[in-house]
């Protein structure tokens, strides 16, 4: 795996909140909380990378499969949301695992504040109550840095999950700028962000790829960018960065 710098950090502002970063050999996090958690999320992040680890260990095809997989019923909780979602969108597991391990870190952190926002790879689990814009990064496409997401309050804890066929070390069969996708469940919106991306290769498939993950369940959102071009269903309410 090759590492790409995550050059979009620069740009985050969480008010109110401290942000520091926590590294676990693949998975790098952008945290966001009341205070500096940071032994707090090592913790967490150690035991969800052991339980996960350990059962790709004991079967590899886990963490090969571009489709969906069983899984036993004593396996790791993780590894159990993993399949769901990626079943759900109908990919392998190991497309939903950024977005799992974000909702795990965030939900055991918000033990410890009431505020809570984890980034992993572009991929985000927010908790609390206080409105946030997300920024919209889709590589060169002309929405970057102009366009951002405006998440409410109310409905949170929310993931908010991207794929592209352009940037990010993920695999995507498609040439997407972006893709993003909210849901409650973080492994779903993963799930669902990689299988749309797959879907879409110019601006003729945007419609096509919104109408199939706003017919998933739990699935809240969908927003797909190519070129010039955007396209967006449910919860997704566009705003211009600087508002």
């Amino acid at each position: 795996m090759v590492y790409e710098p995550r050059f979009y950090r620069e740009n985050v502002a969480a008010d109110g909140l401290v942000s520091f970063v926590v590294v676990n050999a693949e998975t790098d996090l952008h945290i966001s909380a009341r205070r500096d958690l940071s032994g707090e999320a090592r913790v967490l992040v150690a035991e969800l990378r052991s339980g996960l680890e350990s059962y790709i260990a004991a079967h590899p095809r886990f963490a090969e499969s571009y489709v969906p997989l069983d899984v036993e019923p004593n396996a790791p909780e993780i590894v159990q949301a993993m399949v769901k979602g990626a079943r759900a969108a109908g990919v392998g597991p190991m497309a939903a695992v950024a977005g799992a391990i974000a909702e795990r870190v965030a939900r055991g952190l918000f033990v410890y504040s009431s505020e809570v926002i984890v980034e992993n790879g572009g991929d985000l689990y927010v908790v609390g109550a206080t409105d946030r814009v997300i920024a919209l990064w889709a590589a060169d496409s002309p929405f970057t840095g102009k366009l951002g997401l405006r998440i409410h309050g109310d409905v949170l804890p929310v993931a908010v999950c991207t794929s592209s066929g352009r940037i990010g070390h993920s695999v995507s069969f498609g040439r997407s700028d972006t893709v993003t996708v909210l849901a409650s469940d973080g492994a779903l919106a993963d799930a669902v962000a990689t299988a749309l991306a797959n879907r879409v290769r110019d601006v003729g498939d945007i419609d096509a790829a919104i109408a199939f993950g706003r017919g998933i369940a739990g699935v809240t959102g969908v927003l797909v960018a190519v070129g010039d071009r955007i396209g967006a269903w449910g919860a997704v309410e566009l705003v211009p960065l600087g508002e």
